[in-house]
């Protein structure tokens, strides 16, 4: 009771009513090489369209990645990607030395103040699809004859704010087009225009937003960055050595173009020095998720480059210990080789070792490609972890992916190899989940092990996945008694924010029964004092049906059911 001085009534409140938070399961993680976009940065995508417009299309260099990534989105909306990138990876510039911006906050820090250097424009991202890029620009001086007049209503003169300022002469218009059709398909295809834009660093429009072309194009341009003024009227300088450009408005006459301007761009690579994403880089990339703190993950989508990388991407998994890596075999041992596929997984299975963080299936999957108008051979893993997300959607983490109740695979024109019983016999016992195409009822995910070697109930994904979620919820919980008192009132608080919870997951199947132990029991004298604080959980966590036998007992005429029912069980 709060100190009084003479009597009256003092109220107080006592919070008993905290939960336990939900936490998102179905966040998928995926790094690997695209034709375009940000690279050592981690995107959320949302769905295919996305994809292709943050990271670019499918190539004949990144497909399998790319798939992986667009395959688990066609069960998932949830995606975080980092594209790798290698030492040689460089954007295409316009007149000066490629260079490699790798996004947003690296252009603010190290490229917005301009370095004529790198040249006049840049890609806005590293590739060499930005070298089918081109900057086209004119003023009042160069409208009539300019190849893009037709795109703007009338010819560029003086902005209301730099004329009210005492200027003139600081109107421009800007095309960006795609030179050689690598982002269209269609080559001279106009990509953007800005028209009106100024050469007047404080000029604005009338409703106060900036129309500096400057920051016009950093803010807008999907496809270009600003880069620097020039210095000399050399090339395709579009100033002279005196340019006014990039000056205020104030009784500013800006110097004019004299001829016009178009520049084309190169120097872009999209991979390291020798033209390919090594294992390393990819390494860098995937390291970006090891935070758990930062980074909310829970399904690592691994592509076609995980058999080099595999030791790190376990090693992530076990650390962050809330999430599941999902690995493909290699293609050569599926593709084309007939009757060794079952023999070749079973070894990169060895080769990646057991753990309860690691799910591996058995094929390649033969999809459409709409985009180049082919088929391509694509891992499962993208599926798979899709698989996984779309359980959570549906029902709950702790559900199997597996079976034709929700293992349907989807996109499927044939798979590398369809295995036979006694191939899946010897996949399953190895911790290999097979995926079976079945006449009538699709292709479909037929297990559901983790590559946990010993017998244990974690050698399931949905008990690992079940564990997961129990761990990440309740640990986030517990935060909120963090630098309490271990007493009997914290101690009895931390029992009424757990039973609940188990309650709920109890009622929705993912365990047969539970207990919770915070007493003085296992909160003795010396883990006070050292300052410690222990809750026991224990679960039973419910287990899917792996096998079914059915026995069909033939029975004389005449004899009783109960003469012969339990007897040859």
């Amino acid at each position: 009771m709060a100190f009084q001085l003479s009597p009256g009534i003092n109220v107080s409140e006592i919070d008993l009513t905290t939960i336990v938070p939900s936490g998102a399961t179905s966040i998928g993680a995926f790094a690997g090489p695209f034709a375009w976009g940000p690279v050592g940065e981690i995107i959320t995508i949302s769905d295919e369209s996305k994809l292709v417009d943050r990271f670019g299309k499918p190539d004949s260099t990144n497909y399998e990645y790319w798939f992986s990534a667009a395959n688990f989105l066609a069960y998932s909306n949830n995606l975080k990607i980092v594209r790798s990138f290698g030492s040689g990876t460089k954007n295409a510039v316009a007149n000066g030395t490629s260079v490699l911006i790798k996004n947003d906050d690296d252009w603010l820090d190290n490229y917005s103040s301009g370095a004529s250097t790198y040249g006049e424009f840049a890609a806005k991202y590293a590739g060499a699809i930005g070298n089918s890029l081109k900057v086209s620009l004119c003023d009042a001086n160069t409208y009539s004859g300019w190849a893009y007049s037709s795109q703007f209503t009338a010819t560029p003169a003086t902005s209301t704010y730099t004329s009210n300022q005492g200027g003139a002469n600081d109107e421009i218009h800007i095309v960006v087009v795609d030179e050689d059709g690598k982002f269209t398909g269609t080559a001279g295809t106009v990509l953007e225009k800005f028209g009106f834009v100024s050469k007047a660093a404080d000029a604005k429009d009338d409703s106060g937003n900036t129309i500096y072309y400057k920051n016009v194009l950093t803010n807008k341009s999907k496809y270009i960055r600003w880069m620097c003024h020039p210095t000399a009227n050399t090339g395709a300088s579009y100033a002279n050595a005196s340019s006014t450009w990039g000056n205020n408005a104030s009784g500013t006459s800006f110097s004019k173009l004299s001829a016009n301007v178009t520049i084309s761009f190169g120097g872009g690579t999209a991979a390291g020095a020798d033209g390919t994403i090594v294992a390393a880089n990819n390494i860098t990339a995937y390291n970006l998720f090891s935070s758990a703190e930062s980074t909310d993950i829970s399904l690592v989508v691994t592509g076609p480059g995980a058999n080099t990388i595999s030791g790190s991407l376990i090693t992530l998994a076990e650390t962050r210990k809330d999430c599941i890596v999902f690995f493909s075999p290699a293609k050569s041992d599926v593709v084309d080789n007939a009757g060794s596929e079952a023999s070749a997984c079973v070894t990169q299975a060895a080769s990646i070792g057991s753990s309860s963080y690691a799910f591996m299936d058995c094929a390649w999957k033969y999809q459409y490609d709409k985009y180049n108008d082919v088929y391509r051979w694509v891992p499962l893993n993208g599926d798979i972890a899709g698989l996984c997300a779309k359980t959570d959607i549906e029902k709950d983490p702790w559900f199997s992916p597996g079976g034709l109740n929700r293992g349907q695979i989807r996109n499927v024109v044939k798979l590398s190899w369809n295995p036979t019983k006694t191939e899946r016999d010897t996949l399953y016992v190895k911790g290999i989940n097979p995926v079976v195409t079945f006449q009538g009822e699709g292709t479909v995910l037929f297990g559901d092990k983790t590559l946990l070697s010993r017998p244990s109930a974690f050698d399931r994904i949905n008990v690992r996945r079940l564990f997961i979620v129990l761990e990440k919820a309740i640990a986030r919980a517990a935060r909120f008694s963090m630098f309490e008192f271990n007493d009997q009132f914290t101690r009895a608080q931390f029992i009424a924010l757990v039973e609940p919870y188990l309650r709920d997951v109890q009622g929705r199947r993912g365990i047969t029964d539970y207990r919770v132990i915070c007493d003085t029991t296992n909160n003795t004298g010396e883990v006070i004092d050292r300052n410690e604080f222990v809750g026991d959980i224990y679960i039973k966590p419910a287990r899917s049906i792996n096998f079914i036998q059915l026995n069909f007992v033939a029975v004389r005429t005449g004899v009783s059911f109960e003469e012969v029912v339990g007897k040859f069980q």
